[in-house]
């Protein structure tokens, strides 16, 4: 028997989708003058913003493609969940974008450690005060979305870290100015490099717990099992399961054994009980007779 079959989900991605694009927008166009910038420059510094600059057009690009497929209804009839996870894959893009930035820049720092380089730092201080005004100004948009979406959350981790990286460009353009020593630049880019794996390390783990259809984050399953069991009627209650379909929309099933023989009011109560205490909008329950037998000998 099922509870909690109210298919019509908000889906937070969806709601967020013009922050997406107007971010897309903007820090595209601005991808290609920091490449430029960074190529006339010299600077590393610069040039690892652009290449992070970079996964961020695609995976905000991929986030954006992500919540118009997940919008759309199933017309094949093998995805009975939808394709809610399509937001949940762009995120996984957006780990490996970061992860595969971070190493090429790490490697190319160690790479000038001992030589020397030819940097410009009037355009590192230009671009990397352009790319700070844009990379806010998509924060602001993003943030709204970050808490509901972990697609959003993806994408605004990335400007995150593209912001530090904007951040970590003009205070190089500055000491190689100061100091008339390139290898700033290195330093600066070395570090930018390795804030960006940690915040790409930090999302990766969201992505495989929802992958790997763990319990949601916050979420006790000891807790609910206890909570259904307390219904009146309830007398065991047993393989239950808790995952995460994508950002906000929980799923759980379980198999409740009664004494009594009013299924309904039993479904009724667990389904309130899901929803209002542990935030379960979307509940497969199983209601059967004490005197029921054999389904509880699976082991998983």
């Amino acid at each position: 028997m099922g509870a909690g079959h109210g298919h019509g989900h908000g889906h937070a991605g969806g709601r967020h989708r013009w922050r997406l694009a107007v971010s897309f927008a903007l820090i595209g166009s601005f991808f290609v003058v920091e490449l430029a910038y960074g190529l006339i420059s010299g600077s590393l510094a610069l040039m690892s913003d652009a290449g992070h600059m970079a996964a961020d057009v695609v995976t905000l690009g991929a986030a954006l493609v992500a919540t118009r497929i997940a919008t759309r209804p199933d017309t094949t009839g093998r995805r009975s969940y939808g394709s809610y996870r399509a937001e949940v894959f762009a995120s996984l893009l957006a780990v490996v974008l970061m992860l595969g930035v971070a190493v090429y820049v790490v490697i190319e720092a160690i790479g000038r450690i001992g030589g020397t380089a030819e940097v410009s730092s009037g355009p590192m201080l230009v671009v990397g005060a352009t790319g700070l005004v844009v990379n806010v100004i998509a924060l602001v948009l993003l943030r709204a979305g970050a808490s509901e979406s972990l697609n959003v959350k993806g994408a605004y981790l990335e400007v995150v870290a593209d912001t530090a990286g904007s951040v970590g460009v003009i205070v190089a353009g500055w000491l190689v100015a100061a100091t008339g020593h390139a290898y700033w630049d290195t330093v600066v880019a070395l570090a930018i490099g390795v804030f960006v794996a940690v915040r790409a390390v930090s999302l990766g783990r969201q992505v495989f717990a929802v992958l790997g259809q763990h319990v949601p984050e916050g979420m006790d399953a000891a807790a609910v099992a206890a909570d259904l069991a307390a219904i009146d009627g309830v007398r065991d209650v047993h393989d239950l399961h808790l995952w995460t379909l994508t950002s906000g929309m929980n799923v759980a099933t379980a198999h409740l054994v009664t004494g009594q023989n009013d299924s309904h009011a039993v479904l009724d109560q667990a389904r309130d009980v899901l929803l209002r205490r542990h935030g379960v909008a979307h509940a497969t329950l199983q209601v059967e007779p004490a005197d029921h037998a054999g389904c509880d000998e699976l082991g998983w």
